[in-house]
């Protein structure tokens, strides 16, 4: 299965899990929560109002070399969008890739995604736990935290 084909199936449309794709084809689904949901919210919400020279969305698909991702979180630059346009999914990175952690994921997935994000381009990805706390890096290892971004609270 490729991504236009899970955009384009109506039952998959009405799932309430977050789709991604593996490096086979197969949809890989995570269940939503309201916690997770918020937690985007928040990112979203404080991001916003940091960065003002891009565009800050949920949920944006990225062709990786193991299939599509889905970042809960991104940030792009105008020049990005310029480039790329709504283009799904795409093939690069957007320059920021924020994932929300929840207990089922497990660190060498995050680790393999952070990975997977880099070498499509992108400049940092944060992880961001269940109690709103942001761990950031860049393609070289985790960098220090940005003082407006921890924690996160509603």
């Amino acid at each position: 299965m490729n991504w236009q084909e899970v955009c384009n199936n109506p039952i998959l449309r009405e799932l309430p899990f977050k789709i991604e794709l593996n490096e086979w084809g197969q949809v890989v689904m995570s269940p939503a929560s309201n916690r997770h949901g918020i937690l985007q919210g928040l990112l979203i919400r404080t991001l916003s109002k940091a960065r003002q020279d891009g565009l800050v969305f949920p949920e944006s698909p990225v062709e990786t070399a193991k299939g599509v991702k889905v970042p809960d979180v991104v940030w792009i630059s105008d020049q990005f969008l310029r480039e790329h346009g709504e283009q799904t999914p795409y093939r690069k990175a957007p320059e920021l890739c924020i994932k929300v952690l929840s207990s089922s994921n497990a660190m060498d997935e995050m680790k393999e995604k952070r990975e997977l994000y880099f070498a499509r381009g992108a400049q940092e990805v944060w992880l961001c736990n269940e109690q709103g706390t942001l761990t950031f890096y860049d393609c070289v290892g985790q960098i220090l935290p940005l003082a407006c971004f921890q924690p996160l609270t509603a």
